[in-house]
């Protein structure tokens, strides 16, 4: 092999290594912007925005509920418990879900939070709100749970 080839090689398989370390630091999150996202979405929902939310959801959310079933679910869930009073996160978890459905595998974030509602000032609940890394490499809404 030639100089020439050798320094091509060597530069390839550089430029390579960098660019697969480039892609896979895009994957890294940190938790507090997770954090952040989570109480977003969470204000969306106190907005009595769950359609927007919805909207901008995973392919696999838009797939598995209907934009109404959503909507429908999080309004009964949330209408007795009147406006939230106090919220912290409690809080997050990462996870790795193999799944012959391309877009429900991969990464997961969930971001838990102790809420305390004016209909209910003696406890709290936990909502957990989930994004999920897409194809395109893009966190996105995956889900809410009131518990």
């Amino acid at each position: 092999m030639n100089r020439m080839t050798r320094l091509l090689l060597a530069a390839t398989l550089l430029w390579s290594s960098f660019t697969g370390l480039a892609a896979a630091q895009q994957d890294i999150v940190e938790a507090s912007d997770m954090v952040r996202g989570g109480m977003q979405a969470i204000q969306m929902i106190d907005q009595g925005k769950a359609g927007e939310l919805w909207d901008g959801a995973t392919p696999a959310t838009r797939k598995r509920v209907t934009r109404a079933d959503f909507t429908g679910k999080i309004a009964s869930n949330r209408a007795s418990l009147g406006a939230p009073q106090q919220r912290t996160w409690v809080a997050v978890n990462r996870q790795v879900v193999a799944d012959p459905d391309a877009d429900t595998a991969g990464q997961y974030v969930s971001v838990e939070y102790e809420t305390r509602f004016a209909s209910k000032p003696e406890g709290t609940l936990r909502e957990l709100v989930s994004f999920h890394l897409d194809r395109d490499r893009t966190w996105r809404f995956a889900g809410y749970v009131l518990r």
